[in-house]
Order: C-alpha cells, then sequence, then structure tokens
C-alpha cells in the first residue's frame, strides 16, 4: 500500500488548555408550542419594581429583569409578597378558583384563562380562550398590571411569559431570549437529516430541526418514551421509584431514588442488587459500548448528616456488570450530577453537574483511585443537565438548565487529535482538493509528501487545510509534532472522490437558491421547479487542473472529474452543474428541483464516483 505522509508541525502545546473548551450555542431557548408567541419553560412570578422594568421568576429559582421587553438579564432582587388587591366581585367568575389582580381601574383573573372586568368584577372577558384552549398555555402562576398603563398586562405560567399592550385583546410571548429552556436529557444529536433531541423537565421532548431559526419544536421520541415506560414498570415491581434505565444488549441496567441499583445480564431474568452507601438519586447510567459490564453512574445529593466528615458518591462505576461498584467522586464539588459521558479510547469521561461540567482521564477497565476532576470551562452559568459525544467522540455536547444547548470540539482531542472532514466533523476518506479540520491542535505549517499543505485556519482547537490536489496513494498518514511530542494519527484513506455536504452544527446544510442568492432553510425553503445549489467537499479532481489553496474562479470555473449524482428522498434529480467555488476547498453543485415532488421536509444526499455524502434535510413548497 502506498501512503502520502502529510506532517503537520507547529503545533502549540495544549497543557495548560486542556480543559478549555469553544463551546457554540445550538439553537436557543424557546419552544413553538403553536402559542401567542414563543414559549419557554415555567415562570411563577411576574412584577413590575418601581421605575417600570419588569421582573420574573422561574420555576428553577433564577430572577431575570428587562427595561425593553426583548433582552433579559440576571437580577438579584427577591420576588415581592403576593399582591395585596382591592376587593373585587367574583361572583360570576368563570372560574371559581382564578386569582385577581387589579390595576388602578381594570381587574385580571388569572386561572386556566386570562379574564378582564372593567365593571369590578360584575361581568368578565375571556381573553385567552381559543377553542377550549389557552394561547398562552397553561397552567398559569402570576399577572402582573402596569403600574403605569392598566392595558398592559403580563401574565407569568407553565410555558413562560406573556404580554399584551391592548388590555388582553392581542397577546405576544417574551420568551425568545429569556434563558429558561426545561432542559433535562440529550436524547440525541444531530444525525443525516435528524437535528438534536432534548428532554424537557415536564417529561416532553423537542427536536431543534436543521434549518429551524426560530425554536425548538415539540417531537415524539421513541427512545423516551420506552424508557418512561420501563421505569413505570420497573418501579411497580421493586415497590420503589426507579429513576432511570440504560440498556445494552442483554444487560440491563436500573438506578433509583434511595441511590441502589440493580442490574441485569439475563433480560431481566434476574437482577444483581448494587451501590454505594449514602449515595443520592441515582440519575443517569452509561454503559460501555464496547463491553457491557463496564458501566459508569451518576448521584444527586444524599440527605445525610451535613457534619458529614467526607461528601456523598456522586460518580460510580463497575467492571463486573454491576457486582460491585467503586466511588469515582474524587476531587468533584459537593453537589448533584446529572449526565455522564465517556470515551472508551481516550480515557475521558465527562460529568454534567450543578456546577457545571467536568472532565477526567481514567481507566474504566483497571483498579485505581479516584481521579483527578477538572472544570471546562467556557460554559455561560447553570446547572449542567447532561453532557454527551457524537458517535466519533469529536464533539462535546452539553445541555444547561436555562441556556440550553452547547456544542464544542471535544477537550480530549486536544490530547488526541484527529483528522476529519470539515463538512461536518466526521472522520472518512479524503480526497484530493478536499477540506479536512485536524480537531485538537493548532497547525502553522503543513506537507503531504514532499507538497505543501495550505493551512487556512487555526485556532487552539481546531485547524482547517486543504489536501494537494496532486495527493496521489491510497491513505495519508499524519504524523503530528508539537511541543508535548509527536503524535501518529490513525491513517486517512485517500480515494478519488469523497462528498460531503457542509453542514452547521446543529445540521443545518448549507444549501442555496441559485437565482436569489439566499440561505435556503426551514424559514425560506425551496419550491417545486426551483435551482438550488449546494456547497460540499471532496469531490476530487477538476478539469482544467486547479492550483491547491486559490479560491475557484467566479466566471468559467473547472468541472468536476467524476461523475456526480444526487437525490432527493432516494430519488434521483437532475444535476446541471458541478464546479469548484470562488471558497477554497468548496465546491458548487447545482440541481434542479422536480416540478411533481412531496412537499415539506425531504432528504437530500449526493454520490460522486460511487461514493455517497452525508444526508441532511431540504424544506420544499409547490
Amino acid at each position: 500500500m502506498i501512503a502520502t505522509v502529510l506532517t503537520v508541525v507547529g503545533v502549540q502545546a495544549q497543557a495548560t488548555s486542556e480543559t478549555t473548551a469553544e463551546w457554540r450555542h445550538i439553537g436557543n431557548s424557546a419552544i413553538d408550542l403553536s402559542l401567542a408567541g414563543l414559549a419557554t419553560g415555567p415562570v411563577d412570578r411576574a412584577w413590575y419594581s418601581e421605575g417600570g422594568p419588569l421582573l420574573i421568576h422561574t420555576v428553577s429559582g433564577r430572577v431575570f429583569e428587562t427595561a425593553d421587553f426583548e433582552t433579559w438579564r440576571a437580577s438579584s432582587a427577591t420576588p415581592p409578597a403576593a399582591s395585596l388587591n382591592r376587593a373585587v366581585s367574583a361572583a360570576r367568575l368563570a372560574e371559581s378558583n382564578a386569582t385577581i389582580r387589579t390595576g388602578r381601574e381594570i381587574a385580571y383573573a388569572f386561572g386556566k384563562f386570562v379574564y378582564r372586568s372593567e365593571n369590578n368584577g360584575a361581568s368578565w372577558d375571556n381573553l385567552t380562550e381559543f377553542r377550549s384552549e389557552s394561547i398562552v398555555g397553561g397552567p398559569l402562576y402570576d399577572l402582573a398590571v402596569s403600574p403605569a398603563n392598566d392595558d398592559e398586562v403580563v401574565v407569568a405560567g407553565a410555558d413562560g411569559v406573556f404580554r399584551s399592550m391592548d388590555g388582553g385583546k392581542t397577546w405576544s410571548g417574551l420568551n425568545e431570549s429569556l434563558p429558561n429552556l426545561p432542559a433535562s436529557r440529550l436524547l440525541s444529536l444531530p444525525a443525516g437529516d435528524r437535528g438534536a433531541n432534548l428532554a424537557l423537565t415536564d417529561g416532553s421532548a423537542v427536536e431543534w430541526v436543521p434549518g429551524q431559526k426560530a425554536a425548538w419544536t415539540p417531537v415524539d421520541n421513541p427512545q423516551l418514551a420506552n424508557e418512561l415506560e420501563q421505569r413505570r414498570m420497573y418501579s411497580s415491581q421493586r415497590g420503589m421509584p426507579v429513576t432511570t434505565v440504560a440498556n445494552s444488549g442483554d444487560y440491563i441496567y436500573t438506578g433509583m431514588v434511595e441511590g441502589r441499583l440493580s442490574v441485569s445480564a439475563d433480560r431481566g431474568v434476574t437482577w444483581t442488587m448494587g451501590g454505594l452507601n449514602d449515595t443520592g438519586t441515582i440519575e443517569r447510567i452509561w454503559i460501555d459500548p464496547n463491553d457491557s459490564r463496564v458501566a459508569l453512574a451518576v448521584a444527586g445529593v444524599h440527605a445525610r448528616n451535613p457534619a458529614a466528615a467526607a461528601p456523598a458518591p456522586h460518580v460510580l462505576r463497575t467492571q463486573n456488570g454491576g457486582l460491585f461498584w467503586d466511588d469515582l467522586t474524587g476531587n468533584l464539588p459537593d453537589v448533584a450530577a446529572h449526565g455522564i459521558v465517556a470515551d472508551r479510547e481516550s480515557g475521558a469521561v465527562y460529568v454534567a453537574t450543578d456546577a457545571g461540567v467536568f472532565m477526567t482521564y481514567t481507566d474504566l477497565q483497571s483498579l485505581g483511585g479516584a481521579p483527578q476532576w477538572t472544570p471546562v470551562g467556557g460554559l455561560p452559568q447553570g446547572r449542567a443537565m447532561d453532557v454527551s459525544l457524537d458517535s466519533q467522540a469529536n464533539q462535546l455536547w452539553a445541555a444547561l438548565d436555562g441556556p440550553g444547548v452547547y456544542a464544542a470540539v471535544a477537550p480530549h482531542r486536544l490530547r488526541d487529535p484527529r483528522v476529519v472532514s470539515t463538512a461536518d466533523l466526521i472522520a472518512r476518506a479524503a480526497a484530493p482538493g478536499s477540506l479536512v479540520s485536524v480537531l485538537g491542535a493548532k497547525v502553522e505549517t503543513a506537507q503531504a509528501g514532499g507538497l505543501q499543505v495550505p493551512v487556512l485556519t487555526a485556532s487552539d482547537t481546531e485547524s482547517q487545510l486543504q489536501i494537494p490536489f496532486e495527493a496521489t496513494g491510497s491513505s495519508l498518514l499524519l504524523a503530528v509534532n508539537s511541543a508535548a511530542g509527536s503524535v501518529t494519527l490513525p491513517a486517512v484513506a485517500l480515494g478519488a472522490a469523497s462528498p460531503a455536504i457542509f453542514v452547521d452544527r446543529d445540521g443545518s446544510p448549507i444549501l442555496l437558491d441559485e437565482d436569489t442568492g439566499m440561505m435556503l432553510n426551514a424559514m425560506n425553503p425551496a419550491h417545486a421547479g426551483s435551482h438550488l445549489q449546494i456547497l460540499a467537499t471532496g469531490l476530487g479532481r477538476v478539469k482544467p487542473d486547479w492550483p491547491t489553496g486559490i479560491p475557484g474562479p467566479a466566471d468559467d470555473p473547472p468541472q468536476v472529474v467524476a461523475a456526480v449524482h444526487a437525490y432527493l428522498d432516494r430519488q434521483p434529480v437532475e444535476v446541471t452543474r458541478a464546479v469548484l467555488s470562488p471558497y477554497i476547498g468548496f465546491y458548487i453543485i447545482d440541481v434542479q428541483v422536480p416540478k411533481v415532488v412531496n412537499y415539506g421536509p425531504a432528504e437530500l444526499y449526493l454520490e460522486a464516483d460511487g461514493q455517497p455524502s452525508n444526508r441532511v434535510r431540504v424544506y420544499i413548497l409547490p
């Protein structure tokens, strides 16, 4: 086998920034529940302070204020005592248990709906009912009337904060920028044409749909539904609440509210009970995908004697299918831990706690002392509820209660750099002219078999390079040199073509309308019969030849040598052009959307030289 050797030199030492991550916010903190505006997590108090700013208190215990009703900032204010209102008759109120708030002349009431009375309660108008449902969600917990204007009213409830400026005739949400997403668990990460799925604290699930720009969308998640059903079944069998379930092959791991763990190696026929003393509620279990006997579990705070000398166990490990568990808590803060994930190959372990995200390195299959944990910086303040790694352990994801979901190059890649496609950060074969990223290394110069390799961008965690068009052989063997030493990375296959469509970190593809040049997404869909442009890399050589490291020409660009095909919902569509783009390492593929096509979201992918690309989601309307 002939190998092209890609030598990377000038990599900065990473010892001092091992747990620094460059996080990127995925989506926002709003949810589209088809209400009068975007929703968010529950808010139980709302009040106006002197001078006019609106303040709210979330069910999770945070206080925010806004002066412009668009941006929110954290506040140290304390919610006032319940409002003292003048006497108002409620004899004719539709909801007998509704709560009344009054302005200077107008009275409002709230329960399932919001009501208004202009005659001291003699009659009430329902302001939020539409087809027997509330347009501001619910249940409702509080209502505040502006001290300056009786027609300005704000209501707080299970779905966030809503405001009316005309006495309740129309409503709008104040939740779009409010960091109050009630995140509970990362159910799945973006893959193909599917987006990230997130479990909320109320047991529902939402998805950040690829191409979405507005809000999280409710979704039915079979994984979550199955786990909830398993928890109910095992809770009934044991007579105590089962708080988490994890499955792998024949193994079933369950954690319970009082801190015990039980494991079955035969799909639930027999069980082994174990755990450690003084452990809080078991919140999450991770099973080694290569060996189901190895697992990690995390626990909440134990209601023990506060004078206890040692903190309660928060991270537990078993190497023998639950027969014994040992304590890996080490120097972690004595706070609740909610989520955990590990990378077997590097030994990296990440845990989500009330004090943020922490990481360590340990051999999961060897006995040893408790490891030393270090915080993973860069995240906003908030309880970390879960952590997850993508399928190749290249990206670390974190879910925070309030701010929402974040992703970054996994910090352990700083010890173990990897070469991936720049298009989607997935390790795949490279092709002449394609863009690759070295995750975990800041590259200054590079060579491949005597050829100069352009370094296009470089940061402390990621560098982008273009494979020379002249590269030959069947693989690339990457030797990375840094101040900390030399590392030879696993060989990367080199093929004539290895197509990949560019996607954002949330799975949104880079697609353009050929006529307008506008980005296509869920807000701006393609139309039947239109032409769209796909930005991709890895399509290989072009004719005439083009120099590496130079953007393609805007006029008469070189054409791709490989035969390129496109598929929409697995049906072939016409490719009208496949050429270099005016950006280094990018290719443009023009396709025509058929006039007769299924409307809505569709799966799109490419094929070049017989090699398929990643699959992405495109939205199509008539």
